[in-house]
C-alpha cells in the first residue's frame, strides 16, 4: 500500500493523505539553522546544536504522536481547522504534503478555502521561513482569521524538559505590534537578561489583529491543541507570557473575493548580538532588534520567499550534479540521483543527534558515525568534509583512542555515551583516505591537529592516523585479533560489561578488567583501512612505516583466516574468557553479518571472482557469502545474526536484551547490509549484490509502505527481522550510516564508479537486471561520461575504452579540470 508517490521531475515525494503509518518527515537547513518537519507540520527548529540551542519545543513519546510544531489555525466563520490536519484533525477536502530538497509544501483545503504553506530554511539565513498562500476556491467572498503558533523551548532542550522548578519562572518575551517592514513580531528572550547573547524572533510580514505569547491563555485550561481556546474564540487574547510556557502566535484577518489569493510570510529566526550591542535601551532592558528587523525585511514579501526557494533548488541541482545515473530503472535512478545523496547530506549535518527517533539531547556528533558519514558526502561538499575530518581528529587522544562523540556547538568531546569503543581509531583512517581519493588534497596530512582540542598538542594529521594504527597493534588479544574494549561497531556487543543492574547503561558502566575479548570485525577493519594507511605512508615517503604497517596487515589477514575462521564463515568475536562467538557450535548467534561483509570487502578469503566456479564455492569468501544468504537472508534484507538470542546473555551485554528479531538481536540492521553487498561485488557476484540492495532500499519498498511504515524516500537504521513479531517493519529512519554506506555500495561498487588515488576506477558489478546505463561523474573538476553495456555474466569484469582508445586495467587516469572524458565499459 502506498500513501503518495515520487515526483522525480520536481525532486519531491508527494504525500496524499495525512494518515501515514508514522510521521513522514523532512529536514530543512544545510548550514547552521535546522528544522525537522513532518507532513503534518510537526517537529522543531534549532541553531547548530539540537540540545543547546533549540528554538521550539517538541515532545517525544507524546499522545497523539507528532503534536508540537509550527501550526496555522483557521477560523472560517466558526469552522476551526488546520491545513496540516494536525492538531485539530478536522476532515479536509484536500490534503497534500510535498517534501522536497530542503523545503516542504503542505496544502489543506476545507469549505472553499485552500491554504498552501511552503516551509524552508533559506541559504545563508538562521531562520525558518513560511510562505502561506490563502486562496478562496468558493464562489462567495470569504472573511476568516488565521492564528499562527509555535511553542518556544528555553534553549537547552534537556534542561527545558527537566528543570521545571526554575524554568516555569524564567520565560520572557517582548512584543512588537508594528515592525519597520510593516508586520509584527514576538521576541523570545528567556535568559537574555543575563548570560545569553541570543534570542528568537517570530515575525509576520503583514499587520495583525492581535497576538498571544502565553500558552495557557492560547490553549485554555485542560485543553489540547485540538481544542485551543483562542482559535475557537476567533479572537487573540493579547496575552504576554511571564514565566510558565511562552509561545508565539499572530492573528491575521483575511478577506478574499472568489478566486482571490493572498500571501503571508512568517519567519522564525535566531539572532545573536555582540555583548556591546545587546540592548536598544539597557535601562529598560529592551533588546536590540536591528538584526531581527533586517531579517524580517529580507522576507517581507512572498516574492522574496519564492526567490529563496529557487535559490535552494539551484543549490541542490549543483550539489547533486557530481554523480548521476540514467539506467531505465526509475527506482534506482531516483535513489542514486536524489534521495540517497540528500540523506547523506542530512547525516552530515545531524550525525545521529536529532530525528523522530533521536531526541537531539543524548547524542552529538559521533567519532565513528561522522567518519563513516563522510564516505557518502565527501563528493558533495569536499571542503566541509575537510573541516569535519579536522573536527573529528581533534577529539582523539594521544594514545590513538578517541571520544566516542562531541557536541557540534562546542566541538569538544564527551563521555556521555561511553568510551573505549576500539573500532573508533581506524574509522579516521578510512575517512581521510576517502577524502584524499576524492580531492587529491595530500596536504591535509600535514595539517596541525590537536589532541583532545588542547592547544599546544598539535601534530600533523598523519601522526593522528599513525596513532590510530598503533592503538590497534598495541591492543591485541591472545589470538592476535584486536581487543574489543567497550564494544566495536556493534555498540551492543559488550563483552566486558557483565551488567546485572536494571537500568544501568551498557555503554557507560565500568567494564570488568582482566578479560581477553577480541573482535574479528576490528580485525577485518584493520586489514581494509590498514591497506589505505600503507598507501598514504608510501606517498609521503615513509617507507619504513609503510613496510611495518603492511606486515601488520598481512599478519592480521592470516589471523582472520585461521583463528578468526569457523569453517563456514568468520567468527564474530572471542568473549571475555576467550571463547568463540558466532560459531556453528552454538544454538543461538551462530553467524553474524559484520565480519562476513567487512572481511570480504578487505579481500580476505577472496580466491575467485567467478561465483559459478567450484573455486569460488570452496573459497572462504564463497562459503561465507553462501552462508549469509542461507542463514541471514530474508525478503526484507539480511538479519544481523541468526538465530537470535532468546535469553539474556550476561557475558554478551546489550545485544541479547532486545526481543528476538529487533535491533542488534537478529534485526535487519540496514547499516551493515551494504558491507555484504560490496563484498559480493568484490567476489564477482553482482546479481546477488543488486538483489540485496533492492531488499532494503526504500524506493523499492514503497508498495509495502503499510508494512515498512517509515518514509519510502529515506533509509531506516533497522527493519524487524525474521524472528520478530512484526517482520519487515522499519524503525529509526534518516540518521543512520546506511545512507552513506548504501550510496558507496550502489555508486562505487554496483554501478562501479569510484575514486582512487590516481584515477577513477570503473568496475561495475550488478548482474543482468540493468543491461545498459550511463553514469555522469565529476571528479577533481573533470567530467566523466561513462556508458556501461552489461551482459550480467557472473564474474565478468569491464573492458574500458577511454575517448575511443582501449585502456589497460580499470582505472581511468584523472583528467585536467574542465575537461570531459568519455568512457565505454563492456562486460
Amino acid at each position: 500500500m502506498r500513501y503518495g508517490h515520487f515526483d522525480d521531475s520536481a525532486r519531491e515525494y508527494v504525500i496524499t493523505t495525512p494518515h501515514t503509518p508514522y510521521p513522514w518527515i523532512n529536514y530543512l537547513g544545510s548550514e547552521q539553522f535546522f528544522s525537522l518537519l513532518s507532513h503534518q507540520a510537526g517537529g522543531y527548529s534549532f541553531y547548530r546544536d539540537a540540545k543547546l540551542r533549540r528554538l521550539t519545543r517538541y515532545r517525544y513519546n507524546n499522545i497523539p504522536t507528532d503534536i508540537g510544531g509550527r501550526y496555522l489555525f483557521v477560523n472560517d466563520g466558526g469552522d476551526v481547522w488546520t491545513p496540516s490536519w494536525l492538531p485539530v484533525k478536522a476532515d479536509l477536502d484536500h490534503f497534500e504534503a510535498r517534501h522536497g530538497l530542503g523545503y516542504s509544501t503542505i496544502t489543506g483545503e476545507r469549505g472553499g478555502l485552500r491554504v498552501q504553506t511552503t516551509i524552508l530554511v533559506p541559504l545563508g539565513e538562521t531562520a525558518e521561513v513560511q510562505k502561506v498562500t490563502f486562496t478562496n476556491t468558493s464562489d462567495a467572498a470569504k472573511t476568516f482569521s488565521a492564528f499562527s503558533y509555535v511553542e518556544f523551548c528555553l534553549w537547552n532542550a534537556e534542561d527545558d524538559q527537566t528543570n521545571y522548578q526554575r524554568n516555569l519562572s524564567i520565560g520572557e518575551v517582548e512584543v512588537e505590534e508594528s515592525t519597520p517592514s510593516g508586520g509584527a513580531a514576538i521576541y523570545h528572550r528567556t535568559e537574555y537578561r543575563e548570560r545569553r547573547d541570543h534570542y528568537a524572533v517570530y515575525g509576520v510580514n503583514v499587520p495583525t489583529a492581535g497576538f498571544d505569547t502565553d500558552r495557557d491563555t492560547f490553549v485554555g485550561a485542560y485543553n489540547t491543541l485540538a481544542e485551543a481556546a483562542v482559535p475557537r474564540a476567533g479572537k487573540a487574547a493579547n496575552s504576554v507570557a511571564s514565566g510558565w510556557y511562552p509561545i508565539g502566535s499572530h492573528q491575521i484577518d483575511v478577506t478574499l473575493a472568489p478566486g482571490e489569493s493572498r500571501d503571508v510570510v512568517i519567519v522564525l529566526g535566531y539572532v545573536e548580538n555582540p555583548d556591546d550591542e545587546k540592548w536598544a535601551d539597557e535601562a529598560h532592558q529592551i533588546i536590540n532588534k536591528e538584526r531581527a528587523h533586517a531579517l524580517l525585511e529580507r522576507f517581507s514579501t512572498g516574492g522574496q520567499a519564492d526567490a529563496a526557494v529557487e535559490a535552494l533548488q539551484t543549490y541542490w541541482t549543483e550539489l547533486l550534479s557530481s554523480y548521476s545515473v540514467t539506467s531505465g530503472d526509475e527506482k534506482l535512478d531516483r535513489m542514486v540521483n536524489i534521495w540517497n545523496q540528500y540523506q547523506c547530506m542530512v547525516t552530515f549535518n545531524m550525525s545521529r543527534s536529532a530525528s523522530y527517533f533521536e531526541t537531539g539531547m543524548g547524542r552529538g556528533m559521533g567519532f565513528r558515525d561522522s567518519s563513516q558519514d563522510l564516505l557518502g558526502f565527501v563528493h558533495l561538499v569536499p571542503e566541509r568534509a575537510r573541516e569535519r575530518i579536522i573536527d573529528i581528529a581533534s577529539t582523539q587522544f594521544p594514545d590513538g583512542s578517541a571520544y566516542h562523540q562531541y557536541q557540534p556547538l562546542t566541538k569538544r568531546g564527551n563521555h556521555n555515551l561511553g568510551s573505549g569503543f576500539n573500532d573508533d581509531p581506524m574509522w579516521l583512517v578510512g575517512g581521510v583516505a576517502a577524502y584524499i581519493k576524492e580531492t587529491g588534497d595530500w596536504g591535509i596530512l600535514d595539517e596541525p591537529v590537536p589532541f583532545d582540542n588542547e592547544p599546544g598538542t598539535e601534530v600533523p594529521l598523519f601522526e593522528h592516523l599513525s596513532r590510530s594504527v598503533d592503538f590497534v597493534l598495541t591492543h591485541l588479544g591472545p589470538h592476535g585479533l584486536p581487543l574489543i574494549g567497550r564494544a566495536d561497531w556493534n555498540d551492543c556487543l559488550n563483552l566486558n560489561c557483565f551488567s546485572t543492574t536494571p537500568g544501568e547503561s551498557f555503554q557507560t558502566t565500568g567494564n570488568k578488567t582482566g578479560g581477553v575479548a577480541e573482535s574479528t570485525f576490528i580485525g577485518a577493519q584493520f586489514v581494509l583501512y590498514g591497506k589505505e594507511y600503507v598507501a598514504l605512508a608510501e606517498q609521503r615517503g615513509a617507507t619504513k612505516e609503510a613496510e611495518k604497517a603492511a606486515a601488520a596487515v598481512e599478519a592480521m589477514q592470516t589471523t582472520m583466516l585461521t583463528d578468526g575462521w569457523d569453517g563456514g564463515w568468520f567468527l564474530r568475536a572471542f568473549d571475555y574468557y576467550g571463547n568463540p562467538i558466532g560459531t556453528d557450535a552454538h544454538d543461538e548467534g551462530k553467524i553474524w553479518i559484520e565480519p562476513q561483509g567487512f572481511a570480504i570487502m578487505a579481500g580476505i578469503g577472496v580466491e575467485s571472482t567467478d561465483p559459478s566456479s567450484p573455486e569460488w564455492a570452496a573459497s572462504p569468501a564463497g562459503k561465507a557469502l553462501t552462508a549469509v544468504e542461507d542463514m541471514l537472508g530474508t525478503d526484507h534484507g539480511m538479519v544481523l545474526q541468526y538465530p537470535a538470542y532468546t535469553t539474556y546473555q550476561v557475558h554478551m551485554g546489550e545485544v541479547s536484551t532486545y526481543p528476538p528479531g529487533y535491533k542488534e538481536n537478529g534485526g535487519i540492521f540496514c547499516h551493515n547490509n551494504p558491507w555484504v553487498i560490496i563484498a559480493e561485488t568484490v567476489a564477482g557476484d553482482g546479481a546477488s549484490a543488486f538483489d540485496h540492495y533492492k531488499r532494503i532500499t526504500p524506493a523499492y519498498r514503497e508498495e509495502i509502505s503499510d508494512v515498512h511504515q517509515l518514509e519510502p524516500y529515506a533509509y531506516a537504521q533497522m527493519i524487524a527481522g525474521k524472528e520478530a513479531v512484526r517482520h519487515g517493519q522499519a524503525k529509526n529512519s534518516w540518521l543512520t550510516g546506511t545512507a552513506a554506506w548504501n550510496f558507496v555500495a550502489v555508486s562505487q561498487y554496483l554501478l562501479g564508479v569510484r575514486p582512487d588515488y590516481d584515477g577513477l576506477v570503473v568496475d561495475p558489478q550488478l548482474g543482468p537486471d540493468v543491461p545498459e546505463f550511463t553514469v555522469r561523474r565529476v571528479a577533481r573538476g573533470a567530467t566523466y561520461e561513462i556508458t556501461v553495456r552489461n551482459s550480467g555474466t557472473p564474474g565478468s569484469r569491464a573492458t574500458l575504452t577511454v575517448d575511443g582508445e582501449p585502456l589497460e586495467g580499470r582505472t581511468v587516469p584523472y583528467a585536467p579540470a574542465g575537461t570531459t572524458v568519455r568512457v565505454e565499459a563492456i562486460l
